[in-house]
């Protein structure tokens, strides 16, 4: 009886679960993120800019409320600007 069948497949296996955890660190280093409104600049929004625009890059002024970045989680809110600081939903402005 021969073992070579349950060597490869012992192989496959391992280079699964190297592979696997190799790629862990990498998405376990990257921050988690969260929408913040209220503190892009002008064009310069990652989505969500209001009726009448696409997507990111839409925004037509600075601050605009119902525009979002996204931030490091737990950061939106200190984030300052002259119009007042970031916020989790979207604002009046």
């Amino acid at each position: 009886m021969s073992h070579r069948p349950f060597a490869a497949l012992a192989g496959a296996v391992l280079t699964g679960a190297i592979a696997a955890s190799l790629a862990a660190p990498a998405s376990a280093a990257e921050p988690k993120m969260e929408k913040c409104y209220g503190v892009a600049k002008a064009g310069q929004n990652d989505c969500a800019a209001g009726p009448g625009t696409s997507c990111a890059g839409t925004s037509t002024r600075d601050w605009q409320g119902n525009a979002w970045k996204l931030v490091e989680k737990g950061m939106c809110t200190s984030i300052r600007t002259p119009k007042g600081t970031g916020s989790l939903t979207p604002i009046k402005r």
